[in-house]
């Protein structure tokens, strides 16, 4: 199964980050980016890809320890950016030393567990708003984002999430969906 460790906003952030978006929406060009539904915005920790069932209790041993040695903190969402001209991103405010260090030990316990982790990004906390199959010119979307600063929301547990990827039902437009597998209370 193909899986991923993660941070899930609360419903209260994503709604109003929502209501930011919904404006960009109405910006030149914004019907040739692919919008991420924001049922779906969560910080990814670690992508773990395809995932072999008999590692899951191994799996769900490390990163069970690994949510324990990090304390419930506070998140918001602020600002936004771009990579490059592919994909347009919400940033984060507040405690994001901790929420990396939460990464790093997701990641460290996944690789433990027998899990291969890709490394090829070095975790940037952001959540996925848009991407771009052709060039769009995001500067204007980043510039929307500037000055954003949302509530603030308590990061609380660490998730294991399945991804199931759009196409098996043949629907066209269908987008991932996602399913959280297990969780685990930050710092206890």
């Amino acid at each position: 199964m193909r899986l991923f460790a993660a941070v899930n906003p609360s419903a209260a952030a994503v709604d109003e980050l929502a209501a930011a978006v919904h404006a960009l929406r109405a910006l030149p060009g914004a019907g040739r980016l692919r919008w991420t539904e924001p049922a779906t915005w969560h910080f990814t920790l670690a992508f773990l890809g395809e995932v072999d069932e008999s590692l899951l209790p191994g799996l769900g041993e490390r990163l069970a320890r690994a949510a324990h040695r990090h304390p419930p903190h506070d998140l918001r969402f602020a600002g936004g950016g771009r990579f490059g001209d592919r994909l347009l991103w919400a940033g984060a405010d507040g405690d994001v030393e901790t929420l990396r260090g939460l990464a790093r030990s997701a990641a460290a316990g996944a690789r433990r567990a027998g899990v291969p982790v890709d490394e090829k990004h070095a975790f940037h906390a952001h959540i996925t708003l848009a991407r771009v199959a052709d060039r769009v010119n995001l500067r204007p979307y980043v510039a929307g984002l500037a000055g954003f600063e949302g509530r603030w929301w308590p990061v609380e547990r660490l998730e294991l999430v399945r991804s199931r990827l759009p196409g098996a039902s043949g629907v066209p437009g269908e987008r991932p969906r996602y399913e959280t597998v297990a969780a685990w209370e930050l710092g206890r």
